[in-house]
């Protein structure tokens, strides 16, 4: 990962069990739980990747909006390793849908070749990517099915994800490809 520009390159986080895990039992905010949990590893991956990348939570939540949001990472001591935070309530569209992912471009500024969407929802997180021009990384923690295509891949373990982005094509010298 030598050589790449923070400011140049994106990761997109799904946040409900990527980052942190959703539990059905609750209702709400997630920053009014009586508990929240970050999910293994990933705040560790996430202190390693910071140096190298602009790290961003790209949410459906309909329950938080941003500062809910904001509230909720402080609690398990995410806040510090985010840049920002992209949600329904403020896009006013929702993942798959390319309208969200189009929002995050514009307001980063920033090539859709160099950004990766990493989410457990196949088709919202990858999928919805994929249409935007966005490359894709399926966190499957529930099974052992893989799915492995032009513009994503597949891992079971969130540390998996450091030695990913540099086999997935996320890449600051590569051309973009309109979509």
């Amino acid at each position: 990962m030598s050589g790449r520009d923070r400011e140049s390159q994106c990761i997109l986080l799904d946040w409900g069990n990527t980052l942190m895990r959703d539990f059905p039992e609750f209702s709400g905010p997630m920053a009014a739980w009586p508990r929240v949990e970050v999910l293994p590893n990933v705040k560790e991956v996430l202190t390693q990747l910071q140096p190298q990348w602009t790290l961003v939570l790209a949410t459906n939540s309909i329950h938080s909006d941003e500062t809910a949001i904001w509230k909720a990472l402080d609690r398990v001591g995410l806040r510090s390793l985010l840049d920002r935070v992209y949600c329904f309530q403020t896009i006013g569209h929702s993942k798959p849908t390319p309208d969200f992912f189009d929002y995050i471009v514009k307001d980063l500024e920033m090539d859709r070749c160099h950004m990766v969407m990493v989410g457990d929802e196949f088709e919202k997180d990858v999928i919805g990517a994929n249409r935007s021009g966005i490359r894709g990384i399926w966190l499957n923690e529930a099974s052992d099915e893989v799915r492995v295509g032009k513009m994503y891949q597949t891992i079971f373990d969130f540390r998996a994800l450091l030695e990913t982005l540099d086999s997935v094509g996320v890449d600051s010298d590569a051309e973009c490809n309109p979509r």
